[in-house]
Protein backbone atom coordinates (compact mmCIF):
# COMPACT_ATOMS: atom_id res chain seq x y z
CA UNK A 1 0.00 0.00 0.00
CA UNK A 2 1.45 3.38 -0.97
CA UNK A 3 1.99 6.12 1.57
CA UNK A 4 -0.68 8.28 -0.05
CA UNK A 5 -3.28 5.64 0.89
CA UNK A 6 -2.39 5.86 4.57
CA UNK A 7 -4.27 8.33 6.75
CA UNK A 8 -2.23 7.94 9.94
CA UNK A 9 1.50 8.06 10.53
CA UNK A 10 2.65 7.18 14.05
CA UNK A 11 6.03 8.69 14.88
CA UNK A 12 7.93 6.96 17.69
CA UNK A 13 11.25 8.59 18.63
CA UNK A 14 13.52 5.99 20.22
CA UNK A 15 16.78 5.72 22.12
CA UNK A 16 17.63 2.16 23.19
CA UNK A 17 13.98 1.20 23.77
CA UNK A 18 14.56 -2.50 23.12
CA UNK A 19 13.00 -3.46 26.46
CA UNK A 20 9.80 -1.50 25.70
CA UNK A 21 9.17 -1.30 21.99
CA UNK A 22 7.73 -4.75 21.29
CA UNK A 23 4.98 -4.34 23.90
CA UNK A 24 4.16 -0.92 22.49
CA UNK A 25 4.00 -2.13 18.89
CA UNK A 26 1.88 -5.10 19.91
CA UNK A 27 -0.54 -2.81 21.75
CA UNK A 28 -0.89 -0.65 18.64
CA UNK A 29 -1.44 -3.73 16.48
CA UNK A 30 -4.11 -4.98 18.89
CA UNK A 31 -6.04 -1.72 19.30
CA UNK A 32 -5.60 0.55 16.28
CA UNK A 33 -7.98 -0.14 13.43
CA UNK A 34 -7.67 0.95 9.84
CA UNK A 35 -4.60 1.91 7.90
CA UNK A 36 -1.51 3.25 9.61
CA UNK A 37 2.25 2.99 9.55
CA UNK A 38 4.84 3.41 12.29
CA UNK A 39 7.92 5.56 11.74
CA UNK A 40 10.67 4.50 14.14
CA UNK A 41 12.96 7.54 14.37
CA UNK A 42 16.40 6.67 15.73
CA UNK A 43 19.81 8.29 16.21
CA UNK A 44 22.29 5.50 15.50
CA UNK A 45 22.38 2.06 13.91
CA UNK A 46 23.42 0.28 17.13
CA UNK A 47 20.23 1.38 18.92
CA UNK A 48 18.82 -1.81 20.49
CA UNK A 49 15.28 -0.78 19.48
CA UNK A 50 16.08 -1.67 15.88
CA UNK A 51 17.47 -5.11 16.64
CA UNK A 52 14.50 -5.91 18.91
CA UNK A 53 12.01 -5.10 16.13
CA UNK A 54 13.98 -6.86 13.41
CA UNK A 55 14.47 -9.99 15.47
CA UNK A 56 10.75 -10.18 16.16
CA UNK A 57 9.75 -9.82 12.52
CA UNK A 58 6.02 -10.00 13.24
CA UNK A 59 4.97 -6.40 12.66
CA UNK A 60 3.99 -4.85 9.35
CA UNK A 61 3.92 -1.19 8.40
CA UNK A 62 7.15 -0.38 10.26
CA UNK A 63 9.67 1.99 8.68
CA UNK A 64 13.04 2.96 10.19
CA UNK A 65 13.93 6.62 9.80
CA UNK A 66 17.47 7.73 10.62
CA UNK A 67 17.54 11.01 12.53
CA UNK A 68 19.09 13.77 10.41
CA UNK A 69 20.59 15.16 13.63
CA UNK A 70 20.72 14.00 17.24
CA UNK A 71 18.26 13.87 20.08
CA UNK A 72 14.51 13.60 20.61
CA UNK A 73 13.59 16.94 19.05
CA UNK A 74 15.38 16.35 15.76
CA UNK A 75 14.14 12.75 15.62
CA UNK A 76 10.56 14.03 15.70
CA UNK A 77 11.30 16.78 13.17
CA UNK A 78 12.77 14.14 10.85
CA UNK A 79 9.61 12.09 11.32
CA UNK A 80 7.46 15.12 10.48
CA UNK A 81 9.47 15.72 7.31
CA UNK A 82 9.12 12.12 6.20
CA UNK A 83 5.43 11.78 7.12
CA UNK A 84 2.82 12.06 4.38
CA UNK A 85 -0.39 10.99 6.10
CA UNK A 86 -3.43 13.18 6.76
CA UNK A 87 -2.88 12.81 10.51
CA UNK A 88 0.39 12.40 12.39
CA UNK A 89 0.63 11.04 15.93
CA UNK A 90 3.72 11.35 18.13
CA UNK A 91 3.64 8.31 20.40
CA UNK A 92 5.88 7.35 23.35
CA UNK A 93 8.07 4.28 22.83
CA UNK A 94 7.30 2.93 26.32
CA UNK A 95 3.50 3.40 26.21
CA UNK A 96 1.78 0.03 25.95
CA UNK A 97 -1.41 1.12 27.75
CA UNK A 98 -2.85 4.04 25.72
CA UNK A 99 -3.14 2.39 22.31
CA UNK A 100 -6.88 2.02 22.87
CA UNK A 101 -7.44 5.78 22.55
CA UNK A 102 -5.69 6.21 19.18
CA UNK A 103 -8.87 5.49 17.19
CA UNK A 104 -10.79 8.05 19.27
CA UNK A 105 -8.04 10.61 18.63
CA UNK A 106 -8.12 9.87 14.92
CA UNK A 107 -11.91 10.23 14.79
CA UNK A 108 -11.65 13.70 16.33
CA UNK A 109 -8.89 14.64 13.90
CA UNK A 110 -10.94 13.48 10.92
CA UNK A 111 -13.83 15.62 12.22
CA UNK A 112 -11.67 18.68 11.52
CA UNK A 113 -9.61 19.22 14.67
CA UNK A 114 -6.04 20.25 13.86
CA UNK A 115 -4.64 19.05 17.20
CA UNK A 116 -5.98 16.24 19.33
CA UNK A 117 -4.43 16.11 22.79
CA UNK A 118 -4.14 13.02 24.94
CA UNK A 119 -5.07 14.63 28.24
CA UNK A 120 -4.19 13.43 31.73
CA UNK A 121 -6.21 16.19 33.35
CA UNK A 122 -9.77 15.59 32.17
CA UNK A 123 -12.33 13.05 33.37
CA UNK A 124 -11.01 9.56 32.70
CA UNK A 125 -7.36 10.65 32.55
CA UNK A 126 -4.68 10.08 35.17
CA UNK A 127 -1.03 10.66 36.02
CA UNK A 128 0.61 8.05 38.25
CA UNK A 129 4.10 7.95 39.71
CA UNK A 130 5.21 11.34 38.41
CA UNK A 131 8.12 13.00 40.31
CA UNK A 132 6.71 15.77 42.49
CA UNK A 133 8.57 18.64 40.79
CA UNK A 134 7.46 17.61 37.32
CA UNK A 135 3.89 17.02 38.55
CA UNK A 136 3.76 20.46 40.18
CA UNK A 137 5.05 22.24 37.07
CA UNK A 138 2.83 20.49 34.52
CA UNK A 139 -0.32 20.74 36.67
CA UNK A 140 0.32 24.42 37.44
CA UNK A 141 0.86 25.21 33.76
CA UNK A 142 -2.26 23.29 32.76
CA UNK A 143 -4.43 25.00 35.37
CA UNK A 144 -3.29 28.57 34.68
CA UNK A 145 -3.35 28.26 30.89
CA UNK A 146 -6.86 26.80 30.86
CA UNK A 147 -8.53 28.93 33.53
CA UNK A 148 -6.66 32.22 33.12
CA UNK A 149 -5.43 32.28 29.51
CA UNK A 150 -8.38 30.48 27.94
CA UNK A 151 -6.42 27.62 26.38
CA UNK A 152 -9.04 24.99 25.41
CA UNK A 153 -6.69 22.03 25.92
CA UNK A 154 -6.16 21.15 29.56
CA UNK A 155 -2.89 19.26 29.26
CA UNK A 156 -0.58 21.56 27.28
CA UNK A 157 2.74 19.89 28.14
CA UNK A 158 1.93 16.33 27.10
CA UNK A 159 3.94 15.37 24.01
CA UNK A 160 1.53 12.51 23.17
CA UNK A 161 -0.45 14.41 20.56
CA UNK A 162 -1.99 14.11 17.07
CA UNK A 163 -1.53 16.80 14.42
CA UNK A 164 -3.26 17.49 11.13
CA UNK A 165 -1.41 17.70 7.84
CA UNK A 166 -2.73 21.26 7.48
CA UNK A 167 -1.10 22.28 10.75
CA UNK A 168 2.28 20.68 10.01
CA UNK A 169 2.34 22.17 6.52
CA UNK A 170 1.37 25.66 7.74
CA UNK A 171 3.24 26.33 10.98
CA UNK A 172 6.93 27.09 11.23
CA UNK A 173 8.42 25.20 14.20
CA UNK A 174 10.87 27.45 16.00
CA UNK A 175 11.65 25.19 18.98
CA UNK A 176 14.96 23.35 18.95
CA UNK A 177 15.03 21.43 22.24
CA UNK A 178 13.28 18.39 23.64
CA UNK A 179 9.52 18.19 23.31
CA UNK A 180 8.86 21.94 23.41
CA UNK A 181 7.72 21.82 19.76
CA UNK A 182 4.48 20.25 21.05
CA UNK A 183 3.40 23.16 23.25
CA UNK A 184 4.58 25.52 20.50
CA UNK A 185 2.24 23.91 17.96
CA UNK A 186 -0.56 24.01 20.52
CA UNK A 187 0.07 27.70 21.24
CA UNK A 188 0.15 28.61 17.55
CA UNK A 189 -2.92 26.54 16.72
CA UNK A 190 -4.73 28.44 19.50
CA UNK A 191 -3.59 31.80 18.09
CA UNK A 192 -4.72 30.79 14.60
CA UNK A 193 -8.09 29.94 16.19
CA UNK A 194 -8.04 26.53 14.59
CA UNK A 195 -10.03 23.77 16.31
CA UNK A 196 -8.53 21.34 18.77
CA UNK A 197 -9.91 18.52 20.88
CA UNK A 198 -8.79 16.15 23.61
CA UNK A 199 -9.40 12.63 24.83
CA UNK A 200 -8.58 11.21 28.28
CA UNK A 201 -5.24 9.43 28.58
CA UNK A 202 -3.27 7.64 31.25
CA UNK A 203 0.31 8.41 32.21
CA UNK A 204 2.65 6.19 34.21
CA UNK A 205 6.26 6.75 35.19
CA UNK A 206 8.34 4.49 32.98
CA UNK A 207 9.56 1.18 34.39
CA UNK A 208 12.28 0.31 31.84
CA UNK A 209 14.82 2.72 30.43
CA UNK A 210 15.43 6.37 31.19
CA UNK A 211 13.12 9.22 30.30
CA UNK A 212 14.53 11.92 28.04
CA UNK A 213 12.13 14.53 29.46
CA UNK A 214 14.33 17.18 31.14
CA UNK A 215 11.92 19.46 32.93
CA UNK A 216 14.36 21.99 34.42
CA UNK A 217 16.66 22.10 31.39
CA UNK A 218 13.76 22.79 29.04
CA UNK A 219 11.80 25.09 31.37
CA UNK A 220 12.91 28.38 29.73
CA UNK A 221 11.81 27.06 26.32
CA UNK A 222 8.44 26.00 27.75
CA UNK A 223 7.97 29.39 29.41
CA UNK A 224 8.31 31.13 26.05
CA UNK A 225 5.21 29.39 24.76
CA UNK A 226 3.43 29.65 28.11
CA UNK A 227 3.62 33.46 27.86
CA UNK A 228 2.86 33.31 24.13
CA UNK A 229 -0.54 31.81 25.01
CA UNK A 230 -1.19 34.61 27.51
CA UNK A 231 -0.20 37.08 24.79
CA UNK A 232 -2.85 35.63 22.50
CA UNK A 233 -5.52 36.19 25.13
CA UNK A 234 -4.56 39.44 26.84
CA UNK A 235 -2.58 41.25 24.13
CA UNK A 236 -5.01 40.05 21.45
CA UNK A 237 -2.21 38.94 19.18
CA UNK A 238 -3.77 38.13 15.78
CA UNK A 239 -3.55 34.95 13.71
CA UNK A 240 -1.39 36.84 11.21
CA UNK A 241 1.42 36.93 13.80
CA UNK A 242 1.98 33.17 13.43
CA UNK A 243 4.92 32.55 11.05
CA UNK A 244 4.07 30.34 8.11
CA UNK A 245 6.33 27.94 6.29
CA UNK A 246 6.05 25.81 3.17
CA UNK A 247 7.73 22.44 3.60
CA UNK A 248 8.07 19.74 0.98
CA UNK A 249 6.92 16.70 2.93
CA UNK A 250 8.78 13.49 2.30
CA UNK A 251 12.04 15.38 1.82
CA UNK A 252 13.65 13.22 4.48
CA UNK A 253 13.21 10.12 2.36
CA UNK A 254 16.96 9.74 2.24
CA UNK A 255 16.87 8.98 5.94
CA UNK A 256 14.79 5.88 5.36
CA UNK A 257 16.45 2.58 6.17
Amino acid sequence: MSSKDKYLDIIIPVYNEGSNILRTLQALADHVNGCYRVLICYDFEEDNTLSAIRSHGGFSGIEFIRNTGRGAHQAIMTGFQYSTADCVLVYPADDDYNAGIVDAMLNKALQGNDIVCASRFIAGGSMVGCPWMKAFLVRSAAFTLHYFAGMPARDPSNGFRMFSRRLLDRIQIESTRGFTYSIELLAKCHRLRWPMAEVPAQWQERVHGQSRFRVLRWLPAYLRWYFYIFGTTFLRRPPESVPAVSINRGSAAGARN
